[in-house]
């Protein structure tokens, strides 16, 4: 017991000495930047502090779909730092995600710093053209920002491969399983109550939302390597 607290206080002070580096480095970077500290052990209030306003988050607020994903890889997640994504209204963001651990290594929060590059961007796409130069890289994927953790689960439901065209009911077995595979990877079951949400998003019962995630974590996806995911 004493262990446990031990371990929480050291966690809290930390985000307490992290909380002052927020500022700092969001008014060194600019009006462009944003700097967001997490503490993963509240997903649906992860955002202990914020500076800046690139992704529109606010103290308070819910984590992302990429703070998801890190919440379910565990003590096994790494960093991911200089990647790029865009947010649900266009603006194009190079991101960092340096994750947080106490002294036994287990995560728990993570420091976030966001750039909007979109004027960047436009300007590289400009000169390439006037230079004559070939197309830019791939479209970055787009990533749900929000202050509402259902909002953020909701968006990555819809946003989903498999659900883009068809309906839930216009899916085989073997695309439903890996359906809630690619959920399950992308964190969203990390969250509480999410099987609950996700069935309500595919009109399907919470027993059904629950017997499929089951099976996909028992069954492995049949679609070979280099196939559509």
């Amino acid at each position: 017991m004493a262990a446990a607290q031990d371990q929480e206080a050291e966690r809290e002070a930390i985000l307490a000495a992290l909380t002052p580096v927020v500022d700092g480095i969001a008014a060194t970077f600019g009006p462009v930047c944003e700097v967001v500290l997490h503490d993963y052990r509240r997903p649906e209030a992860s955002v202990v502090a914020v500076a800046g306003s690139v992704t529109g988050r606010t103290a308070g607020g819910a984590m992302s779909e990429i703070g998801m994903r890190m919440l379910a890889r565990g003590d096994k997640a790494a960093d991911e730092l200089n990647y790029l994504t865009r947010t649900g209204t266009g603006t194009l963001v190079k991101s960092s995600t340096m994750l947080l651990r106490d002294s036994t290594g287990a995560v728990f929060g993570a420091l976030c710093v966001n750039v909007d590059v979109t004027a960047v961007s436009q300007a590289h796409t400009l000169l390439g053209a006037l230079a004559g130069l070939a197309d830019g890289p791939a479209e970055p994927p787009t990533t749900p920002f929000g202050n509402d953790i259902d909002s953020v689960v909701e968006a990555i439901v819809d946003d989903h491969q498999q659900l883009r065209h068809r309906g839930w009911a216009q899916l085989d077995r073997e695309e439903r399983l890996r359906l809630f595979r690619d959920l399950d990877a992308r964190g969203v079951f990390a969250v509480r109550r999410a099987v609950e949400q996700v069935a309500g998003r595919l009109g399907i019962s919470r027993a059904s939302a629950y017997s499929y995630l089951s099976q996909s974590r028992t069954t492995t996806d049949p679609t070979p390597a280099g196939g559509t995911p």
